[in-house]
């Protein structure tokens, strides 16, 4: 069957969809988006993902395209055209289409909407999350307002793909005093020797991730003290756990940091309970 695609009112085969080459998206990254888990033909988390976007638009003076009650039917219906049982929706608005200029385009300029949905193999990532995965550790080189999640994205690109040749899952960006920031797509986390899940808080140093969200929910249902603070790296190579987590990968064990084994280099018991866990504390709308 052939994928489809939502670009601007219009739903059209993935293989057809473009944007104008003006679309400011384009030409400055001058939008935001998000990618909203698909789980059993259920929406996970869609308040809190556009909650979110709605947030990253304000914080750029981005109108918003429509109401959510109406990026909600646009969702179903783009996850129910292409079949997607379990995958990821992703969402994108920009300022719209304008003839370049870096100053805003006059206020009659529509938003521009882009809507794609995909399946993944979410039996492939439990394997994966069986086993761990491992990242790297790159220099903090973005702007500071990675607390919107804009579409300018090339340090993001630059680390994972560092990451890649490397034979790593992810990078992690450090501070100059050696401070773990975040993923290039993902939210950074340890356990401590004493059982204490730590992460960095989410202030404008990173990104306010929902799974990120949602996993401090779930350790508060299990019990699992949380410390919300900057660690280094240092500690998380010294850490009895390490895991990231994302909408992409849920909570996804870290077993290596630059090659230095985690633990006992498997995946640990705090980490799997939160996978194991994660859905129970999330939001489903059905499809």
């Amino acid at each position: 069957m052939s994928r489809i695609a939502y670009v601007n009112g219009r739903y059209v085969p993935h293989a057809d969809a473009a944007v104008h080459v003006e679309d400011r998206g384009y030409q400055f990254g001058d939008g935001v988006y998000e990618v909203c888990e698909v789980f059993d033909g259920h929406l996970v988390d869609a308040t809190r993902h556009l909650a979110r976007l709605a947030r990253s638009l304000s914080e750029l003076k981005i109108r918003a395209p429509m109401s959510d009650v109406a990026l909600r039917q646009i969702m179903r219906e783009v996850v129910r055209r292409n079949r997607v049982r379990d995958g990821m929706i992703y969402i994108q608005v920009t300022r719209g289409v304008s003839r370049r200029d870096h100053v805003f385009p006059s206020a009659d300029v529509p938003p521009a909407v882009v809507m794609t949905a995909r399946s993944a193999d979410f039996a492939k990532a439990d394997r994966q999350a069986a086993e761990g995965v491992a990242v790297i550790t790159v220099p903090e080189n973005r702007w500071d307002r990675v607390d919107i999640k804009t579409v300018g994205l090339l340090p993001n690109v630059l680390a994972k793909q560092q990451a890649k040749e490397a034979g790593a899952r992810e990078a992690w960006f450090v501070t100059p005093d050696g401070m773990v920031t975040e993923g290039g797509s993902t939210n950074a986390w340890i356990v401590t020797a004493e059982g204490r899940l730590v992460t960095r808080p989410a202030t404008r140093g990173i990104l306010r991730g929902i799974t990120r969200e949602v996993v401090c929910e779930v350790a508060a249902r299990q019990g699992v003290p949380l410390e919300e603070r900057s660690f280094s790296v240092a500690e998380a190579k010294a850490a009895r756990e390490a895991f990231i987590t994302a909408a992409t990968t849920l909570v996804m064990p870290v077993v290596r940091i630059d090659g230095d084994v985690v633990g006992n280099g498997r995946p640990g018991p705090v980490t799997q309970a939160l996978r194991t866990h994660f859905h129970e504390a999330a939001e489903f709308v059905a499809v």
